[in-house]
């Protein structure tokens, strides 16, 4: 089971979703970063469950206890370490899982791949929970490129059928300006009451909503990537495969609203290319931002910009069609336990979060 990852930071994030405790180890971090625990605390409090009628009644209160790498609010060059108690799990609700997996789920693919042996207790090492750690890697990350001039925000793009507004691709730093004071992460203030309208409904028949989250980044200097497999967005994209739920991702212009199909594929060339021009500080920007930011893999200074598929919640209250592996016949089973109706509100931070790793480790190698 890999679960390392990273070229200059090396990281790894352990434990299951009912163990004792989760946590990241956090290799090549430069000594001397400030790391402020009540900013890494409000981080980790967006990405939290059980603070909205959207999300799980599981509360934990995600504050990350840093045991090694840090003194005096700053990294230390040693490797840091941080781990989060486990204190809400009801294990109970997971007891039949070992023959009857849920839909959606990895119960079965991880009872196949490591011999029945697997914690799969709140989907154990496989649980959206391991996102946390996630989060402290990228909100340790974060508050490094903000000292280095580099911000990162993402806000919620769609849930189900309502959309928010797209971020200025060229210039975004008013609009992710605007979304830091916002619980509910959305440009277009509208968005917010139809996205809760659209979760609640789906909710009240047992059901669950998906959606997209788009995620900016801006002050990233040109010339960070390699081409081929180490290209920028197979960095960011490695890293946010990490988030359970994400099925897909898109650099440069978001999915067509109406066709859900990818917008270059159905323009021309002239149309697609990002005209190249000389601002008034004598800087090479482009007219437009249709790449978002990155070409043959590596940034070209412009806003880096992409947009995350993610899935609806498995785990639904309606009856579902699925086997019992122990009589090998096919059942009928209600999946019971705390879920989230829909996880794309706590699913930004954890966008941000692997952004921000990809593109720092990207920095301390240029």
């Amino acid at each position: 089971m890999s679960t390392f990852l990273g070229n200059h930071i090396k990281f790894s994030i352990f434990g299951q979703s009912h163990g004792a405790a989760i946590g990241c180890v956090i290799d090549g971090l430069p000594a001397g970063i400030t790391v402020d625990e009540d900013v890494l605390a409000a981080f980790m409090a967006r990405r939290a469950p059980g603070s909205s009628p959207l999300a799980t009644s599981r509360k934990e209160p995600d504050l990350p206890k840093i045991v090694s790498g840090l003194y005096n609010g700053k990294t230390c060059g040693a490797p840091l370490c941080a781990i989060i108690e486990n204190t809400n799990t009801r294990s109970g609700d997971y007891a039949n899982l070992a023959e009857t997996p849920r839909p959606g789920h990895a119960d079965y693919t991880a009872r196949i791949r490591y011999k029945g042996f697997a914690d799969m207790r709140g989907g154990g090492h496989f649980s959206g929970r391991l996102t946390a750690p996630l989060c402290i890697v990228g909100g340790i990350c974060l508050q490094a490129l903000e000292a280095r001039g580099i911000r990162i925000g993402a806000h919620i793009l769609s849930i189900a059928d309502v959309y928010d507004d797209p971020f200025n691709a060229v210039d975004p730093a008013a609009q992710m300006e605007a979304l830091r004071g916002k619980t509910f992460p959305v440009i277009r203030d509208a968005a917010d009451e139809e996205m809760h309208a659209a979760v609640l409904a789906a909710k009240g028949v047992g059901d669950s909503v998906g959606g997209m989250i788009e995620c900016a980044a801006t002050g990233v200097p040109a010339g960070l990537g390699e081409p081929m497999f180490d290209g920028m967005e197979n960095r960011i994209a490695k890293i946010l495969f990490g988030i359970p739920a994400l099925r897909g991702v898109s650099f440069g212009d978001m999915p067509d609203a109406e066709s859900s199909v990818f917008p270059f594929s159905a323009r021309r060339g002239s149309e697609n290319n990002d005209a190249f021009r000389m601002n008034e500080n004598g800087d090479v920007v482009t007219e437009t931002n249709h790449c978002g930011g990155i070409l043959g893999g590596i940034t070209n200074g412009m806003p880096i910009v992409f947009t995350c598929g993610i899935k609806p919640t498995p785990s639904i209250g309606t009856e579902q069609d699925s086997v019992n592996l122990t009589d090998k016949e096919n059942c009928r089973m209600t999946v019971v336990g705390r879920h989230d109706p829909c996880i794309i509100p706590r699913a930004v931070p954890c966008v941000e979060a692997a952004a921000a790793v990809a593109i720092f480790d990207a920095l301390l190698e240029g």
